[in-house]
């Protein structure tokens, strides 16, 4: 444990109660938020947005697209 979390719940053991128990949940929250965060980024992403990043390539391989400016669109 580092020294900042040491020293915050050190400070936290002056709380009464109750406020330790929302800090608890709030922080348990965040730890489980923070684990799911850092599973999607290590499991492979086979998205929607690869397939449809592959069709536009194919489809510009074909000669299937036209080169437009924004005010074209």
């Amino acid at each position: 444990m580092t020294n900042l979390l040491t020293e915050a719940f050190t400070k936290a053991q002056n709380l009464p109660e109750h406020l330790q128990n929302e800090l608890a949940e709030q922080l348990i929250e965040d730890i489980e938020y923070e684990l799911q965060w850092q599973q999607q980024f290590t499991e492979p992403q086979n998205s929607l947005l690869d397939d449809l990043a592959a069709q536009a390539l194919n489809n510009s391989l074909q000669g299937k697209t036209k080169i437009m400016g924004f005010d074209e669109l």
